[in-house]
């Protein structure tokens, strides 16, 4: 189970590094990840299940899509490829942006508080679970883990802190470090994330144009990241300049294989999540005509109302006055 340089219960692949060995059902001896994605999928599907054998209504779009983003977390942390993430800088590189990246925003899109609050019972059981979600909605903590001021720079943090500031040469050698940094992706992702699209009930909600600030200070210093890694010229962590002799893998080619996933692969979720937020952005604004029209219909619009009374006061008033 372990090999020089790499502590604890880890499983280190011997053949070199292909698209089969990558989805081969090679588990680590302690698949944390895979197995906490997997519970939250169940439960999830348990919730739905129920909400829908009530009769009551649950999209199954938004259940496809939390259901695939564990399944993409099962596959990227439980795979064959969670072994190559100890030796390659690229591959754990495209489990980093995986996970922080491609995978909140098929979470969040799944709207899975929202389903909690609908499913979970008020009975014995379900009651403490009700009243921890809602402390976590009114809570201080809450309303600072989705603040940009928190959540930004965190998710930047997992970026430059992380490669920058020797962290990874600290952490990546031991089982515990690794899960650790694997951890701190998701979360940073999924904190980022929340405040821009989720539908859920939040602490605390930004605007519109609030989001797009936030999408627009993260893209270009995440390109940025991406451009510094594949243009660096010595290993940015010294715990992938080694990998094995036989698989004939230049370490700083594959560094720059690392830093152009962080370029390319890295910035399309953030485009999509910049024309999520547009369309939605439109849509609101559609609504909110909509509804303007409606209620002047109903009840009248006062200030169209008081310009008409205006402009029939000059129409009554005598010739020689006007």
């Amino acid at each position: 189970m372990g090999e020089p340089g790499v502590e604890g219960p880890v499983w280190l692949p011997s053949l070199p590094p292909s698209l089969g060995e990558f989805l081969a059902p090679n588990l680590q001896p302690i698949p944390l990840i895979p197995a906490l994605t997997l519970l939250a999928a169940v439960l999830y599907l348990a919730g739905a299940i129920s909400l829908w054998g009530q009769g009551r209504h649950w999209s199954p779009v938004r259940t496809a899509s939390f259901l695939f983003g564990c399944l993409a977390i099962i596959v990227v942390m439980g795979a064959g490829i969670e072994g190559y993430g100890l030796r390659m800088f690229s591959i754990f590189m495209f489990q980093q942006l995986t996970l922080m990246m491609a995978v909140p925003p098929l979470l969040v899109i799944g709207s899975p508080g929202t389903l909690l609050l609908r499913a979970t019972p008020h009975n014995l059981l379900g009651r403490p679970v009700l009243k921890f979600a809602l402390w976590g909605l009114r809570s201080r903590a809450g309303r600072l883990a989705i603040h940009p001021a928190f959540m930004v720079p965190l998710f930047l943090l997992s970026f430059y802190g992380v490669y920058f500031s020797g962290l990874a040469d600290l952490l990546l050698p031991n089982w515990y470090g690794h899960v650790g940094l694997e951890l701190l992706f998701l979360a940073a992702g999924i904190l980022f994330t929340v405040p821009l699209i989720s539908a859920d009930p939040l602490p605390s909600r930004q605007t519109h144009f609030g989001r797009l600030l936030d999408i627009f200070a993260e893209m270009p210093l995440h390109a940025f990241f991406g451009v510094v890694i594949m243009m660096a010229t010595a290993p940015m962590v010294k715990f992938f300049a080694a990998p094995p002799e036989s698989w004939e893998v230049d370490p700083m080619q594959d560094q720059g294989l690392a830093g152009g996933l962080a370029w390319s692969y890295g910035e399309l979720p953030g485009v999509l999540l910049l024309m999520f937020i547009l369309v939605r952005w439109q849509r609101d604004e559609a609504k909110g005509w909509v509804k303007s029209e409606r209620k002047a219909a109903v009840v009248g619009d006062p200030d169209l109302d008081a310009y008409n009374e205006y402009l029939r006061q000059l129409a009554n008033r005598p010739e020689r006055q006007r």
